[in-house]
């Protein structure tokens, strides 16, 4: 790396590490483990994605690339990943899928347009079963289901019917869940901004944001109701064409290649800084 541009890129690290710091020590986590964590991953990217063509990716690279001794990279290379779980997207992209789809299908709305009441199963007229059918690939209602009841994002009613408790898979009591989207959502947030810094001669991806820090606190809760609004609307129309396309669910689509796409929208607010406050 360049001298002229170390120093910008260890000012953004440190800007990114703080929340995460943050984090890790409201969870316990001491700076040991955390640097036990950030060896891990430079190993893993540096096995999986500088490869040189043609050739076998040796520990001793690994070493040379990343600063650890061969022997912390063997050793690391020797031990099964016990993170890989959060790597599968697989399970929760599909219960997200279906929850996404009873809220725009509509063959599960009721009367009013909202996402309607189903029972599990039914030999005629629509059911939770026959909503996974349609919208969750080559996963059982079941399995989808209870994904939807661990992370409190669908309910039931006395008579046993399944009513969604939101439009979106936001996990509401599970910590684990939501520790998991922080590393999944962070990390295409992250990928997006290399993208566009690396790789200048491609079509940049979007990455946008905007931001006051003189606003009066009385106004804040209107504007979340806002975002919560039409935020919520401008995902799920981009769900319902993206979801047009998907060859899970649309699988006649010729075009060969497979590619992941997200799009995130997130809110945030805290006090202003008092510096900036002194600068005015």
């Amino acid at each position: 790396m360049p001298n002229r541009s170390r120093n910008p890129l260890e000012g953004a690290l440190f800007t990114l590490l703080r929340p995460l710091v943050r984090l890790a020590l409201e969870r316990g986590l001491a700076c040991g483990e955390m640097v036990a964590v950030l060896k891990r991953a430079y190993v893993d990217v540096a096995q999986r994605d500088f490869i040189v063509e043609g050739r076998k990716q040796t520990a001793s690279r690994i070493s040379l690339l990343t600063g650890l001794t061969r022997k912390e990279v063997g050793r690391m290379l020797s031990v099964q990943d016990p993170e890989n779980a959060w790597r599968d997207r697989s399970r929760v992209n599909r219960a997200a899928r279906v929850l996404s789809a009873w809220a725009r299908d509509p063959d599960f709305l009721d009367g009013r347009g909202a996402p309607a009441s189903l029972p599990f199963e039914a030999e005629k007229g629509p059911s939770f079963t026959g909503l996974v059918r349609r919208h969750g690939a080559d996963v059982t209602a079941r399995a989808v289901l209870d994904e939807l009841v661990r992370v409190g994002a669908v309910g039931r009613l006395k008579d046993g019917r399944i009513r969604p408790l939101d439009r979106a898979y936001v996990p509401h009591s599970d910590e684990s869940e939501k520790l998991a989207i922080l590393g999944t959502d962070v990390a295409d947030l992250i990928a997006a901004i290399d993208h566009n810094i690396m790789r200048p001669d491609q079509e940049p991806f979007y990455q946008r944001k905007v931001a006051y820090d003189n606003l009066p606190a009385d106004y804040l809760p209107k504007l979340r109701a806002l975002v919560r609004r039409d935020a919520q609307k401008l995902l799920e129309r981009f769900d319902t064409e993206m979801a047009r396309h998907d060859r899970d669910v649309a699988p006649d689509a010729e075009s060969p290649g497979a590619k992941r796409a997200m799009i995130g929208i997130y809110y945030f607010e805290d006090d202003r800084d008092e510096d900036d406050q002194d600068n005015d």
